[in-house]
């Protein structure tokens, strides 16, 4: 029952936090016509948060590993309400921007902390379950956000889209503190212990991995909207419905992920990248009929939530022996692999129009692919040559 209880409240955390890196999305608008900026300049504001993560994501939680957890959580769930707080009433485009980059750089150390607890906290065929539950944290934090501080700058201003973010980081303070044990378990093994797992071939594999599945997903998604107006003819009302359907989608996918990596690890990675070529293919050959357009986007939601279960394991599961920092590399692969997915997607529309950004998803998942296929077959070789030694 504790462990639950732990598990949710680490869910809502994680919502938080990617509530308030994502919400913004929603708000750009009206923070470049508040600070008289340009739409550009405003968007600023999210790629700073997204390179502040990635630089941070394999530093942070190794460099903290030692501290107490509940402190830590507190300490960033507080630096998180407070600088929300700030940017509600920031007098200036600069004090937004600090009031962004100062939580960035600990957005690693509670997610890290939170998959690591969440797998930790039950036996350990149950931790993806555990993690799953963590990963709708994430997808709501990314689906639910938008829309919301959209809503409230649109009735209520621009300051009351952050104060929500601040309320929820509150909300979780609070609960922290009457809820959350503070006896939990942290990293025991040294700082060099930990680095050393960077010396494991199946880490670097995975680590790769994970960039070109992440890059494939978000590589499509972040232009699916002009890739849904321009091909798929749909109104900009129907496409935010759409989008809506995707990200709950990535809620079920998440739920469902949780018990087929209990299960059938490695088979369900074989089917979801097999499966994500066939959804791309799928827009290729049908994406201009508007109703089966919506149809994939729906089924593409929920291979994308159980994809970005995929790409925590098998991180993790290269580098068990240091969990906390495990979480940290996979924090930066998912980030480099948003960079690197939007990048190529990005080439190809101007090159080829927008058509294209399906082409550059199915490369990067035949890439993710070939690396699954040769790390399967390193791992079966480096485990036949260590039983025959014994």
């Amino acid at each position: 029952m504790a462990s639950t209880r732990l598990v949710y409240i680490l869910a809502i955390g994680v919502f938080g936090i990617l509530n308030t890196e994502m919400g913004i999305i929603g708000i750009l608008p009206y923070i470049a016509e508040n600070y008289q900026i340009s739409l550009s300049q405003a968007g600023s504001l999210l790629s700073i948060f997204a390179l502040g993560v990635a630089i941070s994501g394999p530093t942070m939680p190794l460099l903290l590993s030692k501290w107490p957890r509940k402190p830590l959580m507190l300490l960033v769930l507080a630096i998180f309400t407070m600088t929300s707080i700030l940017a509600a009433w920031a007098p200036n485009f600069e004090t937004l921007f600090v009031a962004r980059l100062v939580p960035a750089l600990l957005h690693p150390v509670y997610c890290a902390m939170a998959f690591s607890l969440a797998a930790s906290s039950v036996a350990r065929k149950e931790a993806p379950k555990a993690v799953a539950k963590i990963n709708m944290g994430v997808a709501a934090g990314m689906v639910v956000g938008i829309p919301i501080s959209n809503w409230l700058a649109v009735h209520f201003g621009l300051s009351l889209a952050f104060l929500f973010s601040a309320l929820v980081t509150a909300l979780v303070f609070a609960m922290t503190v009457l809820y959350i044990p503070n006896s939990l378990p942290k990293e025991t093994i040294s700082y060099g212990e930990q680095l050393r797992v960077l010396r494991k071939p199946t880490l670097w594999l995975s680590i790769v991995f994970v960039i070109s599945l992440n890059g494939s997903i978000y590589g499509v998604y972040n232009y699916f909207v002009e890739y849904a107006l321009a091909v798929s003819a749909l109104s900009t009302n129907v496409v935010s419905v759409t989008l809506l359907v995707y990200g709950l989608m990535n809620l079920v996918g998440s739920g469902l992920a949780g018990r087929l990596l209990s299960n059938q690890a490695i088979r369900t990675i074989q089917g979801v990248l097999l499966l994500i070529i066939a959804i791309y293919s799928s827009f290729l050959v049908g994406g201009s009929q508007r109703w089966l357009a919506i149809g994939i986007v729906t089924f593409w939601g929920i291979i994308a939530g159980i994809s970005a279960n995929i790409t925590q394991y098998w991180i993790t599961r290269a580098a068990r022996e240091a969990l906390n920092f495990a979480n940290g590399l996979f924090l930066t692969a998912a980030n480099i692999g948003v960079i690197v997915g939007t990048t190529l997607c990005g080439l190809g529309i101007n090159q080829y129009g927008i058509r294209t950004i399906m082409y550059g998803g199915i490369a990067l998942v035949v890439v993710a692919m070939v690396v699954f296929t040769y790390q399967r077959f390193y791992e079966r070789s480096a485990y036949s040559e260590a039983v025959h030694e014994i």
